[in-house]
């Protein structure tokens, strides 16, 4: 007898069975001969046989007979009954074992089960028809004599595990193994029929990409010998293309156009999308994304530039020139955060420009005066219908390189609403650490900032919010002496505006003096803006004259002005002629520059008020409370005057708002006078605050003061002595006409005024 173990296959009673000699050689099986009986074990698992045990068998088996063995070697096997197993044993792979015939019950007759034998064969058939190996098969199913046999033979196609193939074995119910066995094979129709047209139709999905693949290759050839062919008439998909090769642009960026590129393919130009789309791929191919190489720097011929397009500012061209040397030896294109602070007209964002010639580099302006929207920085997403770029890389793709010189305008006008906060988003652009990867929220991949130098400007830093104010260093922009304007009508101004009307040097003289009256007399500026207007009002009212041939050389003198500018002389405050208690000249910083004023104290009988008029803002204010009890104090004989007298205290003129925290010592000594009822000399003006203690404190704005104060006629200032420091930024023709006198005590003041 013979012992062939078995695992994942079906053997039952009934059935013949075709096995090759081969198939023994490996169960090392020899000689096996016609009429040997076999006995077929079934394992739990899959082993080896010289490493199984009596556990590894389950305890039915199926025995059958060696009928034939023809001259291939194939042997005919005939099963016959199923069979328990006893007593196994295994030793070095000998396997012996003890086999007793298993019963069966028969619940079902032979009619039933040769009924439902061709019922499934029936099925079979059918199901054969559908493939091309179906006339292949049809023998074999013919063949087929019972259940048995068609369970037998598509073994090891059944969808079963091991487990449930002895299952059917181990079934002594015959009606109940029948039930197993077609529940086998008619779930292995479906499973196989549905493959097959799902793998069909995946079939046919492949061979439809493959085929579109290939058509849109044939396209694309075509397209290219077209586009060769005729450049002017390239695709927007093939240009994009292109550009996309051709930009230089990091990986993420070249992901994020292609992936648009593709949709715009998809598309096609009818879809609605397809404008934004085109939109976005135009910026994003335009920018510039290569690095720019670092351009060695002539200091010498910088410093030329700077000084042919702005006459004086000394200071902010020095610190220029320091930065272009650092960028120098750093091999670095950009540096430090330069914040222009200064009064409108002063020379801030043009020499922005004299920078970005100086360095050889593209010059983009960005205005962000009114700005309430993050959005207008870091862009609007792309979700939104209408989305653009934010400014800055608006700004990026006109210029058209990355490292170029970017002036943002007006920093102190940004606010914040709903929208977000704008300063906020300019912490991002303006910090070296991080703008080597800012995103823009319509860009949507990350771009390096890194190169541009930043250039921003304002008019006061009271309104910049402190973080964005660290982000930058602060270069104070003086305003202008008359001297200095002077020059620059001469040399820019007005040379600019006869180019810009068409009128020839030989038709249009302005003397020197008409010069020096329009600035004396028709601007009131620290810059030199409104002097610009002035210019191109007396070139237009000359040009109308020559166009009409009334002259055709026009001199321009003071006694003429009136004519050309057509509009009286500013009046400017000047000292007064007359002496008298209670009125002292103070000094005031206004957006257009300096101005002086005069602190106007006066007694009238009443119980000891205290009037203050001239739209006094609440500093100025509590400095008259001040300078009030600072002088109580220092004269406590004029205690009666102080309680049967009301005080009114007036600052001209009445229309104009006035604050600031200078006025101290003004309003100090005003009233110090009036209680001494001694005169202060017109020919001394003074600014500074004071404490209760009686020292004067130091203020802001002093060149502007200082100008002011000579341009009134003032010969004497009382300034603070800590503003002795300021004094360098003062024009030296200022200094040369004021006695100025430094002061630490309000005591001082009152002793060099003989108060």
């Amino acid at each position: 007898m013979i012992v062939v173990p078995i695992y994942d296959m079906i053997i039952l009673p009934g059935v013949t069975f075709y096995f090759k000699q081969d198939v023994f050689q490996e169960l090392e099986i020899e000689d096996v001969k016609e009429g040997e009986e076999l006995i077929f074990l079934y394992q739990k698992e899959d082993k080896a046989r010289q490493s199984l045990t009596e556990e590894d068998f389950y305890p039915i088996g199926v025995e059958g007979k060696v009928e034939g063995i023809d001259r291939d070697g194939n042997i005919n096997v005939r099963t016959f009954h199923r069979v328990d197993i006893h007593n196994i044993e295994v030793t070095e792979g000998n396997i012996s074992l003890e086999a007793v015939n298993r019963d069966e019950i028969e619940d079902i007759d032979a009619q039933e089960c040769q009924m439902r034998f061709e019922k499934m064969r029936t099925s079979l058939l059918r199901f054969a028809q559908g493939f091309q190996w179906g006339v292949w098969a049809r023998s074999y199913i013919l063949h087929w004599k019972s259940i048995s046999e068609v369970v037998s033979a598509l073994s090891s196609y059944l969808n079963l595990t091991n487990e449930e193939r002895y299952q059917i074995v181990e079934t002594d119910v015959l009606s109940q193994r029948i039930e197993k066995m077609e529940h086998a094979v008619y779930e292995f129709i479906e499973v196989t029929r549905v493959g097959e047209e799902a793998e069909n139709a995946q079939q046919e999905r492949h061979e439809k990409v493959y085929r579109e693949d290939a058509i849109k290759k044939q396209i694309d050839f075509l397209q290219r010998q077209l586009d060769e062919m005729h450049p002017e008439n390239i695709s927007d998909v093939r240009r994009f293309e292109q550009k996309i090769e051709e930009s230089g642009m990091n990986e993420t960026a070249r992901k994020e156009a292609e992936k648009i590129l593709n949709r715009m393919k998809q598309e096609g130009k009818d879809s609605h999308e397809y404008g934004m789309l085109y939109d976005y791929l135009d910026f994003v191919t335009t920018l510039s994304w290569k690095k720019e190489e670092v351009e060695a720097i002539d200091l010498d011929k910088a410093e030329d530039i700077l000084d042919e397009e702005h006459y004086g500012l000394k200071k902010v061209k020095a610190r220029i020139i320091q930065q272009i040397a650092v960028m120098q030896l750093n091999k670095k294109q950009s540096g430090s955060i330069l914040l222009f602070v200064g009064a409108p007209g002063t020379g801030k964002t043009s020499i922005g420009q004299s920078i970005a010639k100086a360095l050889h580099r593209e010059y983009v302006r960005v205005s962000l005066g009114g700005v309430r929207d993050e959005a207008e920085i870091r862009g609007h997403r792309r979700t939104y219908v209408g989305a653009m770029p934010g400014r800055i890389m608006e700004g990026m793709k006109r210029c058209g390189a990355s490292n170029p010189v970017m002036v943002l305008d007006e920093v102190d006008k940004l606010s914040k609403d709903f929208s977000g906060d704008p300063a906020s988003a300019l912490l991002e652009v303006l910090d070296p650490e991080q703008n080597n990867n800012f995103t823009d929220h319509y860009l949507n991949v990350p771009y390096d900032l890194s190169d541009v130098l930043f250039v921003c400007t304002a008019n006061s830093l009271d309104t910049i919010p402190e973080p964005l104010l660290n982000r930058m260093e602060v270069i104070q922009f003086p305003g202008y002496t008359a001297v200095e304007k002077f020059q620059i009508a001469r040399k820019h101004l007005l040379p600019k505006a006869m180019a810009g009307m068409g009128i020839k040097a030989k038709n249009l003289k302005v003397t020197d003096d008409a010069i020096r009256t329009i600035i004396q007399d028709y601007t009131a500026e620290s810059g030199v803006r409104g002097l610009k207007k002035q210019m191109n009002t007396l070139c237009r009212y000359a040009a109308v004259k020559l166009v009409k041939g009334e002259q055709k050389s026009i001199t321009v003198n003071p006694k003429r002005l009136r004519e050309f500018l057509d509009q009286k002389p500013i009046h400017h405050e000047s000292i007064l002629e007359e002496k008298q208690p209670g009125v002292v000249t103070g000094l005031a910083w206004t957006s257009a520059g300096g101005e002086i004023l005069f602190i106007e104290a006066m007694f009238t009988k009443g119980s000891g008020k205290i009037q203050v008029t001239g739209q006094l803002g609440d500093v100025m204010k509590e400095s008259v409370q001040i300078a009030v009890s600072l002088v109580k104090s220092m004269y406590p004989e004029s205690a009666a005057m102080w309680k049967e007298n009301d005080l009114h205290i007036h600052v001209p003129a009445g229309a104009v708002p006035k604050d600031g925290p200078s006025a101290g010592i003004t309003l100090t000594t005003a009233l110090a006078s009036l209680v001494t009822g001694k005169a202060v000399s017109p020919q001394y003006a003074m600014t500074g605050e004071v404490s209760l203690r009686g020292g004067v404190m130091p203020i802001g704005g002093l060149p502007e003061k200082l100008m002011a104060a000579q341009r009134a006629g003032v010969s004497k200032v009382f300034i603070p002595y800590e503003n002795v420091e300021d004094l360098e930024d003062v024009a030296d023709e200022v200094k040369e006409k004021l006695e100025i006198i430094p002061v630490k005590k309000v005591k001082d003041v009152l002793k060099r005024l003989g108060l």
